[in-house]
């Protein structure tokens, strides 16, 4: 057959080419599962990384769950980007209805309240604290009616706000958190939530660190006990029902790194706190952040077939910076694939592949990895050399390459 010596040369090359990049399996036992992971005490628990939103630790962190009160955090997010938009102003007033005064008005046992008085008009700002503060329910009816005519409507701005943010596993059914057998969300989102509150609307978000608040003559405290007890935690919020147990969003800033823990299911106020500022110690102190990849650097080198070159540097496509712990990163392993040869020409900045770092206890992270440089599609002495090779047709497909990479600089970066 003609095509024999062409198909055997091109199998040489890859094999080759395999062996050069170091493409083999290595002979090493599965990290050990990461002991963080069986310490938590809540059903539910996630510890996330500000800055560059690393999920560090999950523990049911997907899993659909009752938000109670904690729901109120996408109330707050609908208000304050209508605010932020000016389509609403602070000291813009709405109206109570008896149903929202109803609510102010129920037995000592009942859910949370402002003590808003029917018919009355209240600021956008009062009822903002009524909200984040007091974790007034009738405060969440108040803003709902005005906005939707009612909750069950409102609950439909909330939804599509948390598919523009991508909180993919939650779905809300009213402003309150009330319980509702078709509310649900789960930690993870949550995080994401909150992040989305620090970051775009700083001019608001010192409400979640007042103390407190008086309304109607009646002085409430913020629920949020770390206030004033842990140091650097500036917010978010609390939750209880019987179906969702105790809750907690929580964020603190230590040594210019700020942390997002989110807990639920807990059986009290106490364990609550305790088992969130435990959390937060353990991001804080165990946790450090590690530049594994700058924008640009060069990860390594992929064979380029017809090419005017015969190889192309690739590079990571964007900086990678995980937070890590200083066993999970002993036992970080970083993975390039891509496929092999790239056909000519290929242009800088094509994307031609991944890396993929795998950390025992965290979720594993990718970087896109491209062409550094452009290679144009070689000349007559391109093809004449692949006609002597017996290569003048490309591959009919091309050959998985996968192989481990170093990080760049594996230490951990000082705190800002």
């Amino acid at each position: 057959m003609h095509a024999s010596p062409r198909i055997a040369a091109f199998a040489f090359l890859v094999v080759t080419t395999l062996a050069s990049l170091g493409w083999m399996a290595k002979g090493s036992e599965a990290p050990a599962a990461d002991p963080l992971s069986l310490q938590s005490i809540a059903p539910y628990a996630v510890i996330v990384d500000y800055e560059t939103g690393t999920l560090m630790y999950s523990k049911a962190g997907d899993e659909k769950m009752a938000p109670a009160s904690m729901a109120k955090l996408m109330t707050a997010a609908v208000i304050f980007q209508k605010l932020k938009h000016g389509e609403l102003k602070l000291d813009d007033t709405f109206t109570v209805s008896e149903r929202a005064w109803r609510l102010s008005v129920a037995g000592k046992n009942a859910s949370s309240k402002m003590f808003v008085s029917i018919g009355s008009q209240i600021p956008v700002e009062d009822l903002l604290r009524g909200i984040i503060i007091q974790s007034g329910n009738d405060a969440c009816t108040v803003v709902a009616e005005h906005f939707s005519g009612s909750e069950e409507a409102f609950a439909e701005l909330m939804n599509a706000e948390a598919r523009r943010l991508g909180l993919n596993n939650s779905v809300f059914r009213n402003a309150s958190g009330l319980p509702h057998p078709e509310m649900h969300v789960t930690a993870h989102d949550l995080a994401i939530l909150a992040s989305h509150l620090i970051r775009d609307y700083p001019q608001f978000y010192n409400l979640y660190s007042e103390r407190e608040f008086t309304w109607n003559g009646i002085r409430q405290a913020n629920r949020n006990t770390l206030l004033g007890t842990y140091p650097g935690a500036d917010g978010l919020k609390t939750g209880h029902t019987a179906a969702s147990g105790y809750g907690m969003v929580a964020s603190a800033v230590r040594d210019g790194r700020r942390l997002i823990v989110v807990v639920n299911g807990l059986s009290s106020e106490i364990e609550r706190a305790n088992e969130t500022k435990r959390l937060l110690d353990i991001g804080f102190r165990e946790f450090k952040p590690y530049d594994l990849f700058a924008k640009g650097t060069i990860i390594d080198k992929a064979p380029v077939w017809a090419g005017e070159q015969d190889t192309v540097p690739l590079v990571a496509s964007a900086p990678l910076r995980l937070l890590m712990r200083r066993h999970q990163r002993d036992a970080m392993k970083a993975t390039l694939t891509y496929e092999a040869p790239l056909r000519a020409p290929v242009r800088k900045g094509d994307i031609v592949g991944q890396v993929r770092v795998s950390v025992p206890g965290m979720p594993d992270t990718k970087v896109p990895v491209a062409a550094a440089e452009d290679v144009p599609e070689g000349g007559l002495f391109t093809r004449m050399k692949l006609g002597v090779q017996g290569l003048v047709s490309p591959p009919d497909a091309p050959t998985p390459v996968q192989r481990d990479v170093a990080p760049v600089d594996p230490a951990p970066r000082a705190a800002p």
